[in-house]
């Protein structure tokens, strides 16, 4: 074989698209790590520090229309590389940001490159690989997209722990790099057909529906539901996104092929993704938070805690692209769907008892069913598109995939800090210290404080901090519990959808009816001529 046809194979090809997914995904599952320490760096509250991850994922979604026709307009090949620089100039902002609002701005940079990445490296598959070995190679893809985040939170606990948080930004500039190298070097120019023009009014509609929805669910708690402000966001993101549809619906250029949706595979696919998305990213935000500020781990701690459970995504991820190829979606699917509901439920019921290998196990189960249900469901809803459309369908998944996950963050967010207050409330109310079990604690804490060289008074104040603490720490679980179980009952949800998803035999009966119908009207056109 020849320098040139080596370079030339697809295996290679695909290679290069794993190791741009590979940094993109690479940077969220480290940057979630971190989310405790920028807390504390930035002197930001839950709900505050949340938009850093949801400016990124929200971003995302804003680009994610437009990446079908701008890789139509110039070419899979050129954007793919120029996302590829992009996210990696913004990830270079993002390691020498200084407050809260220049992260989120870097962060938004950096999703613009981000945004590309995914549905361009998926076009690119599909259009590299053959049909028949399409689930094995979104397989080995999806091993990019897991085995990121089993390194991310190790790395980025490890970077935190012994170096410098800014660092988990800037690892990705020399993987960008070498990604735009390869790029130039192992991807074909495929030839595109001639693009429709560049919708900037329906990204605007869409953003501005999404961006106030999100402000509304952020500020809901603190500005009050009833408030002119977020009764006001409501009613613009409402009438912002029902634009959006209908203008898509009539416009023969649309920027999201919302027809597509017409396909019954690919809208269940849809509806799948949404769910797992939401029960991922609400996984990844909370975690983190509950095992540093309230069990005391370091970030490397947690890091390796969650390694396990992101390998057991990253080994099911292949293996979920074999059954497929070979029985279909559905088996793999609804034991996905299922492993997330009961690993939910038992994330609903943790403490702060609970040993540390068993909320590890906890995880683990739960990363299988993220691997066993993702992958199988996301090549599912593409496996009828036509070629010429799959830029666009794969556009519109990510883009409901983002949206989803984006809106996870902030519905769990708005959830946990509506719930915390309540708790904090109710235990505060309840809160004794001269009943027996209140004075003989105060006593022991009293005695112990004089012992230590304090007043009467400040222990007092120490007894009435450490009751506060004691509160707010138990408020935490209770709400964390909360979030936890209204994630139950969304991936309940998913349960039954994965119940009506085609059979293997379903999908070939469908397949070889619409052969013999296209064969059937050729004839009769041929006939009538």
């Amino acid at each position: 074989m020849s320098v040139k046809n080596f370079l030339s194979d697809k295996w290679l090809a695909l290679a290069v698209i794993i190791i741009g997914t590979f940094m993109a995904i690479l940077d969220s599952s480290i940057v979630n790590i971190a989310i405790p320490k920028m807390m504390a760096v930035f002197n930001a509250s839950t709900d505050q520090i949340e938009w850093v991850l949801t400016a990124y994922m929200l971003t995302m979604a804003a680009v994610l229309p437009l990446t079908g026709l701008l890789g139509e307009r110039f070419g899979l090949k050129r954007v793919y590389i120029f996302a590829l620089i992009v996210f990696t100039i913004g990830s270079f902002l993002c390691g020498i940001s200084w407050n809260l609002p220049s992260i989120i701005t870097a962060r938004i940079i950096q999703a613009i490159g981000g945004g590309m990445i995914m549905p361009i490296s998926m076009t690119l598959i599909y259009r590299i690989v053959p049909r028949k070995k399409i689930g094995i190679a979104m397989g080995f893809w999806g091993i990019a997209g897991m085995a990121a985040p089993a390194i991310g939170p190790t790395l980025g606990g490890y970077l935190i722990e012994y170096a410098d948080w800014r660092l988990i930004f800037n690892v990705n500039i020399p993987i960008g790099i070498l990604a735009v190298a390869c790029s130039f070097v192992l991807l074909d120019a495929f030839k595109e057909k001639k693009a429709h023009k560049l919708d900037f009014f329906s990204s605007f509609l869409i953003c501005t529906g999404l961006v106030t929805l999100l402000l509304a669910l952020n500020n809901g708690n603190s500005e009050g539901w009833r408030s002119p402000y977020i009764i006001s966001l409501f009613i613009i993101s409402t009438l912002s996104l029902l634009s959006f549809v209908i203008y898509e619906l009539n416009s023969h250029e649309p920027l999201l092929e919302l027809r597509i949706l017409k396909n019954y595979k690919f809208s269940l696919s849809l509806s799948l993704q949404a769910i797992t998305s939401i029960a991922l990213f609400g996984g990844i935000f909370l975690i983190p938070i509950y095992l540093q500020n309230m069990r005391g781990l370091t970030a490397i701690q947690t890091g390796l805690l969650m390694l396990p459970s992101s390998l057991a995504t990253a080994v099911s991820m292949p293996v979920s692209g074999k059954i497929f190829d070979k029985y279909g979606a559905k088996a793999t699917t609804l034991v996905g769907m299922i492993l997330l509901t009961v690993t939910s439920y038992l994330l609903s019921q943790l403490s702060m008892n609970n040993s540390l290998n068993y909320i590890m196990i906890i995880l683990i189960f739960r990363g299988f069913g993220i691997g066993l249900s993702m992958m199988p469901v996301t090549t599912m809803g593409m496996q009828d598109i036509e070629n010429h459309r799959i830029g666009k369908a794969s556009a519109l998944s990510g883009t409901f995939r983002q949206i989803a996950g984006a809106l996870g963050i902030a519905l769990f967010s708005t959830i946990l800090n509506h719930q915390q207050n309540l708790h904090t409330t109710r235990l505060t109310e309840t809160l004794n210290l001269t009943n027996a079990a209140g004075t003989l604690i105060t006593s022991e804490t009293m005695q112990h404080a004089l012992s230590c060289g304090l007043n009467i008074e400040n222990a007092k104040n120490v007894i009435y901090l450490l009751a506060a603490s004691l509160c707010g720490k138990q408020s935490f679980i209770l709400s964390m519990n909360d979030t936890f179980l209204i994630a139950t009952y969304i991936t309940i949800i998913g349960v039954f959808l994965s119940l009506i998803i085609p059979g293997k035999e379903n999908i070939t009966i469908q397949r070889k009816t619409a052969v013999l119908n296209s064969t059937k009207i050729r004839n009769n056109t041929k006939s009538e001529i």
